[in-house]
């Protein structure tokens, strides 16, 4: 990666943290929403920042949830999980929307499967909203969870399918850290990225009732403008299968510097 790319990259970066922060008392007000990134299946975007094939480095954005800007999933019992649906510990809210499985497989930059690192991912619900943040979902904690991976260097989770809100693509974030130890103390972390979802799949989630507003804010953005993925989604965009009635697997391989 070139110092001028790493420089558009921490630019980047910084105008999604400070652009996210502006549309979070949006998402509460049925209109634009925090939190979505969409990419299509097949297809890909520009040229990638990671010709080793790493996955990029992005934003956490301003609702991690992993004690970097307030609040903290992580420090919680019960996070550690498969189906994120659900609030865990005294919260009790569940997040509706089209079913979708996410799926990540972790290897290092030899192409071994890392056994034991673990993934906490999150993303906003079918309003935009983040959980722990948003106006009407603070006191919930759905859609995050931390998982660790398998000899195969396989994750999972349960989870729906994310709205896309004003200003980005849709898409679900993520951060692996070397163990659930280390997730769930929030330290250590080896990397933080997104998925960019495809636009497709996207089209036909966001044609289904209560995605209405996600489907006025996708036709007002593309992965072209978007401030994440504009230099470049190729190693964020993941492989889909399924359909609305039946659910989504969204695929994505994850390897690591």
């Amino acid at each position: 990666m070139t110092t001028n790319e790493l420089q558009r990259r921490r630019v980047l970066q910084l105008l999604g943290g400070a652009g996210l922060l502006a549309l979070a008392s949006c998402a509460s007000k049925g209109g634009s929403s925090a939190g979505s990134d969409s990419t299509p299946t097949t297809g890909a975007s520009s040229t990638s920042l990671s010709p080793s094939g790493t996955i990029p480095e992005e934003t956490a954005g301003p609702f991690p949830g992993d004690g970097s800007n307030g609040a903290n999933a992580l420090a919680q019992a019960g996070v550690v999980r498969t189906d994120i649906r659900s609030s865990f510990g005294p919260a009790t809210g569940t997040a509706d929307g089209v079913r979708t499985t996410i799926k990540f497989t972790l290897t290092d930059a030899a192409g071994a499967p890392m056994k034991d690192a673990a993934v906490y991912v999150w993303h906003c619900d079918r309003d935009g909203r983040y959980s722990m943040y948003s106006d009407g979902a603070t006191d919930q904690n759905y859609l995050r969870g931390v998982q660790p991976a398998d000899a195969d260097g396989a994750v999972a989770f349960t989870s729906i399918y994310p709205a896309c809100y004003s200003g980005r693509w849709p898409h679900i974030r993520f951060e692996v850290y070397p163990s659930v130890t280390d997730a769930t103390a929030s330290r250590n972390v080896l990397a933080t990225s997104q998925i960019a979802l495809p636009e497709d799949v996207c089209d036909s989630v966001y044609a289904t009732a209560g995605y209405e507003q996600s489907r006025t804010n996708l036709s007002q953005v593309s992965l072209a403008t978007d401030m994440v993925f504009s230099d470049g989604a190729d190693l964020e965009t993941p492989t889909v299968t399924g359909s609305v009635a039946q659910g989504y697997v969204v695929t994505l391989p994850v390897r690591l510097a």
